[in-house]
C-alpha cells in the first residue's frame, strides 16, 4: 500500500480509533515510527477459511475490536442475505487469550445491532462447544475468539457454518466479500452490550447446553462393563486455557479420580507465562507437566492447547522415565483401541469409516484394513473430516463414522461435533491407558506390539521458508517440477502420484502431491496456508527404528535437493 494511503489511514485511525485505550496508546508510538506504522496499516488482515488470524494491536493488519467489529460487520451481512427470520442465529464462545472476551463482546454486539439473535458462552470454552452449541441451538453460524496454539501475542476469529463445521472455501469467499464493502467506522453497527442483554437479543448459553455437551462427550465411552482400574495417576494441564473445567469435569464424572492439575497452568492467563508456545505439540509446553508427572510418579500426562482442540500425551517408556507420543502415535492406538473395543460391545456397523488427512501417518490406513474398516483420505485441516461427518448424516450414516485424526494433535470419536475435540481425546485416551494397564499392557508396549504386526512407522516433516514474491515463484517452480517424471526419493521407487490440484477423490481441488512409494512410504509436498513454506511429510514403513531413520535420512536428502 502507498506511504501516503497508510499515513492518511493512520489519522483516522487516531481520531476515531477512540474505543480502546489500549490502542491509543499504540498509536501514540506511532507517531514517529514509520515502520511500525507501515507495518499496521499496510493491507487488511485476510479472511478465510480459518476466519481472521493475526498480532494483537492497532491497525487493520492487527487483531483489535475495530478489525473483529467490521468482520462481524460483514458475517452478519452474509448470514441476513441467506437466512430468514428466527434462523438468523449466531453462537460465540472465546478462549483465554488477551482480548478474548472483548472480542466475544463486540462481536455479540454486532450481531444484536443487526438483527440477529445472539448466543454467548458465559465463560471460555473450548472450540468443540461452539461446534456443538452452533447445531444444538439451531444456528446460522459460530465463531470462536481464538487463535488456537499460536504464541500469545495473537489472536484469532474462527467462523462455523450452521452444519457446526468451519466454513467452506465458497462461504468464506462471500464472507469476504461482504467484509470488503465496509469502512471500519462508518458501515458498522454496534449496540450496547447490556442493552441488547436486556432486550433479550444477547442470551448467554445455558447449562443445559454444556450438560448436552458433556453427556454426549461421555457417550463415546468404550468401556461398557469391563472391570477397569480407573484409580490411574493423571496430571493434566489445560495450558492456561479453556479445557480446565471440561476436561477435569468428564474425566472425574466417568471415574478417574486420581487427577493432578498443572497449577502454574491451571487459571485463565492469555499471556501463557510458562511457555512460549502453548502447543502440546511442543516438548518445552509439556516439560512442566512432565515435571509433575515424575513427582507424582504418575502414569499419564495430558495437555490440551488454549481452546482445547487439542491434546498432547507422555507416558512412561522402558526405562520409567517419560516419553512424548507423536499425534500420529497417539492416533494409531486410539484408532486400534476404538476399532477393538467396537468389536466386542457389537457397536461396530456394517460399513465402518475411519477419517485421516492426507498428511497422516499412512499405517492408520493398514489397522482401520485389518478391522475392516473403510479409511477416507481429505485434505488437510480437521475441517475437511468433519465435513465428511456431515456427508455421512446426510446419506443416513452418521453411525458409520468410527474415528478420525490428523497429524495436529486433533482426535474425534464422536459425531456430535464437527472439529476436532479435546475433552472427548482426554477421555478415550485416559480409558485406553486404563484399559490396557488393567491387563499389564503399558502403552509403550501396545505400541511397539502394532509396530510389531504392521511394520514400525516413522513420520517426520521438512519445511523450508521462502519469504515475498520472488519466494513464492520459487515454491511454485518446485511444485511444477515435482508434478514431472519423479523416479524415486531415498532409493524407494515412486509407484504411483496422487496430484490433488484438479481435484482427488471428490475432494476441492488443492496444491498437494502424494508420491505412494514402495514398501508402504510416501511423501507428501504442499505449500502452507498460513505461512511462506514448503512443507514435506515423509511416512517411512521399515523392520525397526534405525532402518527407518536411514530411509528417511536418505529421502530427506532427495527432498533438499528438490527443494534448491
Amino acid at each position: 500500500m502507498d506511504q501516503t494511503i497508510i499515513n492518511k489511514t493512520y489519522k483516522r485511525w487516531v481520531r476515531q480509533g477512540v474505543a480502546d485505550a489500549d490502542l491509543q496508546a499504540e498509536l501514540a508510538t506511532m507517531h514517529h515510527d514509520v515502520a511500525l506504522r507501515s507495518d499496521a496499516f499496510y493491507r487488511h488482515l485476510a479472511f478465510g477459511t480459518g476466519g481472521l488470524r493475526g498480532v494483537l494491536g492497532v491497525g487493520t493488519n492487527r487483531m483489535n475490536v475495530y478489525t473483529v467489529a467490521r468482520a462481524s460487520q460483514g458475517l452478519a451481512d452474509y448470514v441476513t442475505t441467506y437466512f430468514e427470520g428466527d434462523a438468523r442465529r449466531i453462537a460465540i464462545a472465546y478462549d483465554t487469550r488477551i482480548k478474548s472476551d472483548d472480542f466475544a463482546w463486540t462481536a455479540a454486539s454486532v450481531f444484536a445491532a443487526c438483527g440477529i439473535s445472539v448466543y454467548l458462552y458465559q465463560e471460555p470454552m473450548p472450540t468443540p462447544c461452539l461446534s456443538y452449541a452452533v447445531r444444538a441451538l439451531d444456528c446460522a453460524a459460530g465463531i470462536v475468539i481464538t487463535a488456537s496454539h499460536n504464541p500469545a501475542e495473537y489472536n484469532g476469529y474462527k467462523v462455523y457454518g450452521d452444519d457446526g463445521c468451519q466454513i467452506t472455501t465458497e462461504a468464506a469467499k462471500s464472507i469476504q466479500q461482504c467484509i470488503d464493502a465496509l469502512d471500519y467506522f462508518e458501515d458498522v453497527n454496534r449496540m450496547d452490550f447490556d442493552q441488547a442483554m436486556t432486550e433479550g437479543k444477547i442470551e448467554w448459553i445455558s447449562e443445559s447446553v454444556i450438560d448436552g455437551y458433556i453427556a454426549s462427550v461421555k457417550r463415546e465411552s468404550l468401556l461398557g462393563d469391563a472391570p477397569v482400574d480407573k484409580d490411574v495417576r493423571i496430571v493434566y494441564s489445560p495450558l492456561n486455557g479453556a479445557g480446565m473445567k471440561p476436561v477435569c469435569r468428564v474425566l472425574k464424572e466417568c471415574g478417574y479420580t486420581h487427577i493432578t492439575v498443572v497449577e502454574e497452568q491451571a487459571a485463565p492467563d492469555g499471556r501463557f507465562p510458562t511457555c512460549s508456545k502453548p502447543n502440546p505439540e511442543e516438548a518445552e509446553a509439556m516439560a512442566l507437566g512432565i515435571q509433575y508427572a515424575r513427582r507424582q510418579d504418575a502414569d499419564l500426562l495430558l495437555a490440551t492447547d488454549p481452546d482445547c482442540d487439542r491434546v498432547g500425551i507422555a507416558v512412561k517408556n522402558e526405562q520409567g522415565d517419560y516419553r512424548l507420543l507423536s499425534a500420529n502415535e497417539t492416533g494409531v492406538l486410539l484408532l486400534d483401541y476404538i476399532c477393538e473395543r467396537r468389536i466386542a460391545l457389537g457397536r461396530m456397523l456394517e460399513h465402518p469409516l475411519f477419517c485421516k488427512t492426507i498428511v497422516t501417518t499412512d499405517m492408520a490406513e493398514r489397522i482401520a484394513s485389518h478391522y475392516g474398516v473403510q479409511t477416507v483420505n481429505t485434505l488437510t485441516g480437521f475441517k475437511f473430516i468433519g465435513e465428511q461427518i456431515g456427508r455421512l448424516e446426510a446419506a443416513g450414516r452418521a453411525g458409520d463414522y468410527i474415528f478420525g485424526f490428523e497429524e495436529s494433535y486433533g482426535f474425534l470419536s464422536g459425531t456430535y461435533v464437527r472439529d476436532k475435540d479435546g475433552v472427548n481425546s482426554s477421555l478415550l485416551i485416559c480409558e485406553m491407558f486404563a484399559w490396557y494397564k488393567t491387563q499389564g499392557i503399558s502403552l509403550c508396549e501396545k505400541l511397539k506390539g502394532l509396530y510389531t504386526q504392521y511394520g514400525y512407522q516413522l513420520n517426520t516433516q521438512i519445511s523450508r521458508k521462502f519469504e515475498g514474491a520472488e519466494g513464492l515463484a520459487h515454491m511454485k517452480a518446485i511444485m511444477a517440477r515435482l508434478r514431472g517424471d519423479v523416479e524415486a526419493f531415498g532409493g524407494k521407487k515412486v509407484q504411483r502420484c496422487l496430484d490433488y490440484s484438479q481435484g482427488l477423490d471428490g475432494l476441492p481441488p488443492s496444491d498437494v502431491l502424494k508420491f505412494l512409494l514402495e514398501d508402504d512410504c510416501s511423501v507428501v509436498v504442499r505449500p502452507s496456508g498460513t505461512e511462506p513454506k514448503l512443507k514435506v511429510y515423509l511416512s517411512v514403513c521399515a523392520e525397526d527404528e534405525v532402518q527407518a531413520q536411514v530411509v528417511a535420512d536418505a529421502m530427506g536428502a532427495d527432498i533438499k535437493i528438490w527443494m534448491k
